[in-house]
């Protein structure tokens, strides 16, 4: 039960709705609708163990579970509607060892922000778009709008103000607190300075926030002097790519891909992201024949950094923003003709050696990650068993 979720609307409900909902059960959905739109929840059928909503109980948080405010908790009354500050929604629900009932149906969907500025936390910068109508409105003009680098001048159109913040440069500042890893940049708007008036300059702090499972983004405006108050979330760019051989010079471009029983296959991941200070390692990548079932058929090659196949091995990166490593065909392509991998990457700050990526292998939980890591899940595939025929696959 649980999972991630990106349609624009749909239907959360418990296991086995409107069936009896299992026993000590703990699902958690993670909602994320568009940039700039936000998640609206209205729960249509509520049937769970009422009174203090100790045992069973539905919790839906702003944002990232536990990183986020609580927006409510319940077991039963009325059917209540909750709306996102942002385009991010978690729900949790529990249940006890004790009594079952019918549990829970939700209906979500998306609607527009509705404010006249946008930010986006893309793998290279930020981008904000401010509304010259806005400006205008509020009497400021669209050509005194600066960042903290004057030198790193916004794109101005018939319509709005964009910027395009590099996360190293253009004065962006770096820091980390308990859960983040923060890309913080000033805005400035400045009134007419030979205009006599009373209105502030706007200072908008913008930032994109790096969250152990997401990207959060915060705009808001000192001094009072603007009401903005803007959160998006996102996700990091990653792939991996199959390669012919140890040399990793040349990728392996078909799909599905084509390999004998006994072949050594050469992956590498690639983090797409401009600061340089980032490390990503290989954590967790398992083979199943189902892409979307990598748990009752699964095949552990590393596990929380922990080889558990004898045939997987690492190999040296040029770059921190790559993980190269190995394994061998046999053991799960000799049970099905056809396998896709899942494999979880993990990004950490480069030169913070009490994170996971320097750490090696964990046997802790995975949530137990930390100060600023992100797991982030990548499925390639499928990879076949070359018939008599077939394409050539790579070399071993």
């Amino acid at each position: 039960c649980g999972g991630s979720v990106s349609d624009a609307s749909g239907v959360l409900q418990s296991p086995n709705y409107p069936g009896s909902y299992p026993n000590d059960a703990d699902c958690v959905w993670e909602i994320q609708v568009e940039n700039n739109f936000r998640v609206t929840l209205t729960f249509r059928d509520i049937e769970m163990q009422s009174g203090t909503c100790q045992h069973d109980y539905i919790e839906v948080y702003d944002g990232p579970l536990h990183s986020s405010p609580l927006l409510g908790r319940f077991c039963s009354g009325s059917f209540p509607t909750y709306v996102s500050s942002s385009n991010m929604m978690s729900v949790h629900f529990h249940s006890d060892s004790r009594y079952s009932f019918r549990g829970f149906q939700a209906h979500y969907s998306s609607i527009p922000a509705g404010h006249n500025t946008t930010i986006q936390c893309l793998p290279d910068y930020m981008h904000v778009v401010v509304s010259r109508d806005y400006l205008q409105s509020q009497g400021y003009s669209a050509q005194r709008v600066t960042l903290n680098d004057r030198r790193c001048r916004p794109t101005v159109t018939s319509q709005e103000v964009v910027f395009n913040i590099p996360y190293s440069g253009c004065g962006t500042v770096q820091e980390e607190n308990n859960d983040t890893i923060n890309y913080s940049n000033t805005i400035r708007v400045a009134s007419s300075g030979y205009i006599i008036k009373r209105k502030k300059n706007i200072n908008l702090q913008v930032s994109c926030r790096m969250l152990r499972k997401s990207w959060q983004q915060v705009m808001y405006a000192a001094e009072d002097t603007v009401d903005v108050n803007e959160y998006q979330f996102g996700r990091y760019d990653m792939n991996i790519t199959f390669y012919d051989s140890p040399a990793f010079l040349r990728q392996v471009r078909s799909s599905p891909y084509y390999i004998d029983l006994n072949q050594n296959l050469y992956l590498q991941a690639c983090l797409h992201n401009s600061d340089p200070n980032l490390k990503v390692v290989v954590d967790t990548c398992v083979a199943s024949p189902d892409p979307h079932d990598f748990n009752r058929m699964a095949y552990y090659l590393v596990r929380n950094g922990c080889p558990r196949d004898s045939s997987y091995a690492t190999y040296y990166s040029p770059s921190s923003h790559f993980a190269r490593f190995k394994f061998n065909a046999f053991e799960f392509m000799s049970r099905h003709p056809s396998v896709y991998l899942k494999c979880q990457m993990l990004v950490c700050r480069l030169g913070d050696y009490s994170s996971h990526c320097y750490r090696g292998c964990s046997s802790r939980a995975k949530r137990d990650t930390s100060s600023a890591e992100e797991k982030v899940d990548v499925v390639v595939g499928p990879l076949q068993l070359r018939e008599e025929g077939a394409p050539s696959g790579s070399t071993r």
